[in-house]
């Protein structure tokens, strides 16, 4: 298991978070194709990806980081 710096309470267990998923950005426009996108699609590639995180068992708050998927290594807090 690897571990998160929380904004908040420090470094801790990543068992301690859930994973929020990736940062997409909202479609501007009313095209269905992209709402659909937006809503069910992923990149889920290898590298760096910004993503959110929830402290659920510790200040339950909600936060950005940049990680590197292919090694789970934070780069930093957004």
């Amino acid at each position: 298991m690897f571990q998160l710096p929380c904004p908040n309470c420090g470094l801790r267990n990543a068992s301690e978070f859930r994973f929020g998923g990736e940062i997409t950005h909202r479609p501007s426009g009313e095209d269905q194709r992209e709402w659909a996108d937006y809503v069910y699609n992923r990149q889920n590639a290898a590298g760096v990806q910004e993503e959110w995180w929830y402290h659920r068992s510790g200040c339950q708050r909600w936060f950005k980081a940049r990680r590197n998927t292919a090694t789970n290594e934070i780069l930093n807090i957004l």
